[in-house]
């Protein structure tokens, strides 16, 4: 008889531990799909940024602003400390105007992490940091870290000077908009997709089908009109470059930091230590308070930490999840 009871307390202890597993497995699941966002809210809602001083001494102060990852005007997806993370555009621009606001700033310095993103929120990013250099007045530069490709390379354009580490791989110059047709595997399957539309276009770039030679070139255009956008950036902030040099340089490939200084893409070659000294050069200060900003549950302790904790962090592939069609300055290899 006792024996049966314990038994019965293995086999119920078991069960538990089952379903702990099963429930545990499908959050996770769910979790790395991006299918949920969960905050774990220990801070509450998400508070305005504070300053946060990194080194250095002084009356004057040099602004890093920070810019990794995939750049999207969305919301980031993961798990986060943030109640209400933000997207990325967003708090640049927050950084851009609580800057705007303090005298003491003389310099900001852009450290770029990043392959790219969408091509509107890089374009938002660089025309802010525009209009943020004409109502302050101050020296920006760009300091490119392992990646800053495409639109990473397009918003370092906004800066004075670009400086890039020299292990960064940087350039990636053009517009990519991906789809995949599965066209093939539907036939196979017996699957057909039906469509109802107002006009022969309304589909275009579906990905249950191929496109047609009209179709190719009416993307292509598209393409070559935000391709000549991109161009004109560069232009704008590479000043030695005529147009045509850029678009011989601008096949999408990707340079070392060594040949992009070569090909004048980039103006030096250094370390953040190095762009912080250069800022106080260029401003005619001797001593600075190396700044930046964040949230109040965020930590911070040197000119290296990062901007978000975020344990599941928005990756390229997560672009594409919500729109059919997206047109990206994305390195994509």
């Amino acid at each position: 008889m006792r024996k049966n009871e314990e038994n019965k307390g293995i086999i119920g202890c078991k069960e538990n531990h089952m379903k702990k597993f099963f429930f545990f497995s499908v959050a996770l699941f769910l979790l790395c799909q991006g299918c949920a966002f969960v905050s774990l809210g220990l801070m509450g809602p998400t508070r305005p940024l504070v300053e946060k001083e990194l080194e250095g001494k002084g009356r004057d102060k040099i602004l890093i602003i920070d810019i990794s990852g995939a750049i999207t005007s969305d919301k980031p997806s993961g798990l986060s400390l943030e109640a209400q993370p933000e997207s990325q555009v967003a708090r640049i621009k927050e950084e851009l105007d609580k800057a705007l606001e303090d005298k003491k700033i003389r310099a900001v310095i852009l450290r770029i992490n990043s392959p790219g993103g969408t091509v509107t929120a890089c374009d938002i990013i660089y025309r802010e940091i525009i209009r943020f250099k004409q109502k302050k007045g101050v020296f920006v530069a760009a300091c490119l870290m392992d990646t800053a490709a495409s639109g990473g390379y397009y918003i370092a354009n906004a800066a004075d000077t670009i400086i890039a580490h020299p292990t960064t791989v940087t350039g990636s110059i053009g517009v990519i908009a991906m789809k995949f047709n599965f066209k093939g595997l539907m036939d196979k399957l017996g699957v057909e997709e039906d469509s109802v539309k107002s006009g022969d276009k309304k589909d275009i770039f579906s990905c249950w089908r191929g496109m047609t030679e009209e179709e190719n070139k009416i993307m292509q255009g598209v393409i070559d009109s935000l391709y000549g956008q991109f161009l004109q950036v560069v232009c704008e902030g590479r000043k030695g470059l005529s147009r045509d040099e850029i678009r011989t340089l601008a096949d999408g490939r990707v340079y070392t930091a060594w040949q992009a200084r070569d090909n004048k893409l980039i103006d030096n070659i250094g370390y953040l230590d190095d762009v912080i000294d250069l800022a106080k050069n260029k401003t005619g200060i001797r001593e600075a308070r190396v700044i930046t900003y964040h949230r109040p549950q965020q930590y911070k302790n040197n000119i290296y930490s990062q901007s978000s904790i975020n344990i599941f962090g928005l990756g390229q592939n997560q672009l594409l999840e919500h729109m059919p069609v997206q047109f990206m300055y994305l390195w994509n290899p």
